[in-house]
């Protein structure tokens, strides 16, 4: 399929709307207007007419009085019988409904970055159709206003026009023929000419019966001569029978070109000559200069999409109206798009509920009435994909892909705006756009990381791109870029007091940018630029001149001259191992932001990227309290994830070239710091960072290595998203060794996170799971991971999470086939029956040194049942169930066990007989922890009794070191209730 057919930008639909820069300097739009003059208008028809005959052309039917790209036609209307009736047999044989139907299949094909980063939806399933606005020439050359938020959201009271009424007559009464859509980079341009044309072909655009879409990228990259007519039936072969009668029928034709600032046009006389003949081979260009002369095809409508510093390219006589996409300047308009792309996640996360993501768009509409800077980001349409994408990536992945990454999110999203795209196509250097923000916006978003800030002032904007040092052809760049690429970047802040100021639309987005600028190398010294500069050219010139040196030196005694260009040819390679160094200076950067002390305690950075586009719920920060410090973690997790091959294919696709030998070096510099930094105990959000960058990464072989030097992971209180999970279980499955310890205390989990982590749990030795929502289901998952053969699980908290008795008799399955397992400690309401269960399989357990079931409501008979099952195991010597409903009898049975002649010890009271139980200090230590989840009564009665059975004990020995033993745990547990009563405990 042609790329002509293709969506050049496949962005999200509609855009936000663009406050334009002054357009008076603009490259490649100058003196356009001047020599447009030379093409006729009413008064120039008869001496073409003459020109036309000495040419032995025709004329096209019927004079055509041109007026700003409207026409009234002086002919007599309507065509021959024959044209006519050759019209309907075209239309018998289909032709034109096989070209509806080809159009529709390719128009509403989907770009791989929906099907790969959230549900793919057609744009009849999910569109919100932006704001457009009628605009005039006068209206897009005046100065803009003051670039702040307001502006933006008081729209100008210009007239809002449908996609669909564009060519309707304008204020004048005339039919409107040409169309000049354009708007900023990012806006939706090319998606909404998809839906345009998706439209016609399901029959909801009557207007025109036959629409001819052409890219002007395509158009752009062919040199070749070649007619309108071979032109159609080379793209749209469906169309072989229909051309010929274009110009004799009634058919209403609306042509389509998309992206016209790819083309250079010239509508001098001189540059592009006079052509009415489809059948003439020109220059693509002169096609398209010719239909918007309305000298081919005078009666066909065209539409031509551009960005703002190529409008002038096509002077304003031959434009019927301006309209510019305006995108979404109503925060409802943005509620409704989240609304509709939220509320339907697609088939990969079937199992989310309802609720959740009512509660999701809830939350994101409320962030959006506070007018956040959110609410400035998602003017542009582009950036509400970019939001719902994050959203989907952070909520509903259940299973990460290894291609699937925050960076790869990012970078793909700057694909789809910037594919191919290059700056100004009247430069001759031709720089791509990406390559271009990457070192003027990556060394603004870089310094910004490098001092914290996230405001930037006009002053540091000079600054950075560097206006006053500017050639003219770059100055001319620079205006391009301030016109059609500025506010997809920037943006005015929305702090008070800020308002002349601008953020980054994204804060993500200054990460990111700021990580492209240091991987691609341009962080450099003035010495480096010029050291790199000279290498260059001496690297060039020298193998030249050695060998004409060497023909001369064979005739002239100069034998010195090649002695002195081979030590020339040493400073390239010399320079090339100083250059080395950058690599090093890469990976100690990426390191030294990774490790950061001072963020240690933040939230993950997951978290962080959530409340940036959900905010965070509360009461709102007082305008005079100070703000808190920046944070920039994402930083480093972007620089790694850029170095991953796809993303480095993609930029390549950019005009950002990453060579494999740079990823290489960068990777072998980063083992001696990061791996081994890496080692230290980390905080569990900051562990987490940790794991997340080595998923960003993708590369196995490091992060093996990586993962191979932590034995114990601790991400107690990091809430595990399915997401976490996946990542964890992705990082940790590059490696097969035992882990010593996991800790997951706290964490969120349910059983589908058990599903997610099962690989990773089978080599743990110590498993902490307490504090989790871990229900009889999750307890059917860690059975089925307990009877596991290659299950190395030898020790199992799950403290404080809702077992119920249908998970006590998993756990019993689990226990009775289980070959690790050492110690259970189940602080859980398993009830009496899930107790009994318990005690029943103990016997077939061969393994087991240590059962915790305190707290669990046991009476005296399960108690008691328990305590003989373990007298009947082989292994088992102790036995928890204090804080149990143990009557005074029970106790006493109890406590009449010996480990000498039953085998096991109950735990039951802070006493054992008329001693201090050796596990006092354990019990207290249990009951403090889990205070904040137990019931704080029931906890106070059990602590009376307590107290009541030590001065019980206390009072019947005579011994004073017991006494005194006796006298300190009395302390500890008056000292406990007395600040439960107080609250403070």
């Amino acid at each position: 399929m042609s790329r002509a057919m293709q969506c050049q930008s496949c962005v999200p639909w509609g855009s936000w709307a663009w406050l334009p820069r002054s357009l008076a300097g603009s490259r490649g739009t100058r003196g356009v207007a001047v020599r447009a003059a030379a093409v006729p208008g009413p008064a120039g028809w008869c001496f073409l007419r003459k020109i036309l005959r000495t040419s032995s052309l025709s004329l096209p039917r019927g004079s055509v009085r041109y007026q700003g790209g409207s026409q009234q036609n002086s002919a007599q209307p309507g065509s021959s019988r024959h044209g006519q009736s050759q019209l309907r047999n075209v239309a018998s044989s289909g032709a034109i409904k096989k070209h509806q139907k080809s159009l529709s299949a390719w128009f509403s094909h989907q770009p791989n970055e929906e099907r790969q980063f959230g549900p793919s939806f057609s744009l009849d399933a999910v569109h919100v159709d932006p704001v457009i606005r009628e605009s005039s020439l006068e209206e897009i050359l005046k100065p803009s206003p003051d670039l702040t938020i307001q502006n933006q959201l008081q729209q100008p009271s210009r007239r809002v026009i449908s996609l669909h009424n564009l060519f309707d007559m304008d204020a004048c009464g005339r039919q409107v023929k040409n169309v000049v859509l354009y708007g900023t980079v990012g806006t939706g341009k090319s998606t909404l000419i998809k839906k345009m044309v998706v439209d016609w072909c399901h029959g909801r655009l009557p207007r025109f019966e036959l629409v001819i879409p052409f890219s002007c990228e395509d158009l752009s990259h062919s040199h070749a001569h070649v007619s309108l007519r071979r032109l159609i039936t080379k793209k749209y072969q469906h169309l072989r029978d229909v051309v010929p009668v274009l110009e004799a029928s009634n058919l209403r034709v609306l042509f389509i070109l998309n992206g016209l600032e790819r083309l250079n046009l010239d509508f001098r006389l001189a540059g592009t000559e006079l052509c009415c003949d489809p059948n003439e081979p020109v220059p693509p260009s002169a096609i398209v200069v010719n239909l918007l002369r309305k000298y081919l095809l005078p009666e066909a409508s065209i539409i031509v999409t551009t960005r703002p510093s190529a409008v002038r390219r096509i002077p304003g006589k031959y434009v019927g109206r301006y309209a510019e996409i305006c995108g979404f300047s109503d925060t409802n308009l943005q509620k409704l798009y989240f609304q509709m792309r939220l509320s339907r996640p697609g088939e990969e996360s079937q199992d989310c509920s309802s609720a959740e993501q009512e509660n999701l768009v809830e939350m994101l509409s409320r962030n959006l009435e506070r007018h956040n800077q959110i609410t400035a980001a998602c003017f542009l349409p582009s950036y509400c994909w970019l939001v719902c994408t994050t959203l989907h990536f952070l909520y509903f992945t259940r299973t990460v892909p290894p291609s699937q990454t925050l960076t790869g999110i990012y970078t793909s999203f700057l694909r789809l705006n910037f594919s191919g795209e290059v700056l100004d196509s009247t430069d001759p250097t031709h720089i791509s756009m990406m390559k271009y923000v990457a070192k003027t916006v990556g060394k603004l978003a870089y310094e910004g990381v490098m001092s914290r800030k996230t405001c930037f002032s006009e002053e540091d904007l000079q600054q950075c791109f560097e206006v006053e040092m500017k050639t003219e052809r770059e100055l001319n760049l620079l205006d391009v870029f301030r016109s059609d690429v500025f506010r997809f970047f920037l943006s005015p802040c929305v702090q008070p007091g800020k308002e002349h100021t601008f953020v980054f639309t994204i804060p993500a987005m200054q990460e990111y940018l700021a990580a492209l600028y240091v991987v691609l190398g341009e962080k450099k010294t003035l010495a480096q630029r010029v050291g790199q500069e000279l290498s260059e050219v001496i690297g060039k010139v020298s193998e030249d001149v050695t060998v004409v040196v060497n023909i001369i030196s064979k005739v002239l005694p100069l034998r010195f001259l090649p002695v002195l260009f081979n030590l020339l040819k040493i400073f390239p390679r010399y320079f090339s191992r100083v250059s080395g160094k950058d690599k090093d200076a890469i990976a100690h950067t990426m390191a030294e932001e990774l490790f950061k002390e001072e963020d240690y305690y933040n939230d993950d950075v997951l978290d962080q990227i959530n409340s940036s586009i959900l905010g965070v719920e509360g009461p709102m920060r007082h305008p005079d309290e100070a703000p808190d410090d920046e944070v920039f973690e994402l930083f480093p997790i972007f620089m790694g994830g850029i170095l991953s091959r796809r993303n480095r294919a993609i930029l390549e696709q950019l005009g950002c070239s990453i060579k494999n030998l740079a990823a290489f070096e960068i990777a072998k510099a980063m083992k001696k710091t990061v791996i081994r930094k890496g080692r230290k105990g980390l905080p569990p959000s900051e562990l987490m960072d940790y794991l997340f960058f080595l998923h960003e990464f993708q590369n196995e072989r490091f992060t093996a290595e990586a993962i191979r030097s932590l034995r114990a992971v601790n991400l107690s209180s990091v809430k595990m998203t399915p997401l976490k999970c996946s990542v964890l279980a992705s990082v940790m499955s590059t490696t097969c060794h035992e882990v010593e310890e996991l800790n997951l205390t706290s964490c969120n989990l349910d059983s589908g996170s058990l599903r997610t982590l099962f690989p990773v749990l089978l080599r743990c030795k110590a498993l902490h799971l307490q504090l989790n929502s871990l229900g009889s289901d999750a307890c059917k998952e860690i059975r089925d991971l307990l009877l596991h053969d290659k299950c190395a699980v030898s020790s199992l908290r799950l403290a404080n999470n809702p077992v119920g008795e249908q998970g006590a008799r998993y756990l019993a399955e689990a226990l009775a086939g289980n070959r690790s397992l050492t110690r259970l400690l189940a602080n859980n309401p398993v009830g009496e029956p899930g107790a009994e269960a318990i005690a029943q399989r103990l016997a077939e357990n061969q393994h087991l040194q240590e059962l915790n079931l305190g707290y669990n409501s046991l009476t005296d008979a399960a108690a008691l049942h328990v305590v003989e099952g373990a007298k009947r195991h082989e292994t088992l010597d102790k036995v928890h169930l204090y804080f149990n409903d143990i009557s005074e009898d029970g106790k006493r049975a109890l406590d009449s066990l010996r480990m000498d002649r039953d085998g096991v010890r109950a735990l039951v009271f802070l006493t054992a007989g008329t001693d201090v139980s050796d596990y006092w200090s354990h019990i207290l230590n249990v009951v403090q922890r889990n205070l904040p989840f137990w019931d704080r009564e029931r906890v106070r009665q059990h602590l009376a009794l307590l107290l009541q059975d030590l001065e019980s004990s206390r009072s019947q020995t005579a011994n004073p070191w017991r006494k005194a033993k006796f006298l300190r745990v009395e302390s500890e547990v008056k000292k406990m209730l007395g600040k439960l009563q107080d609250g403070t405990l």
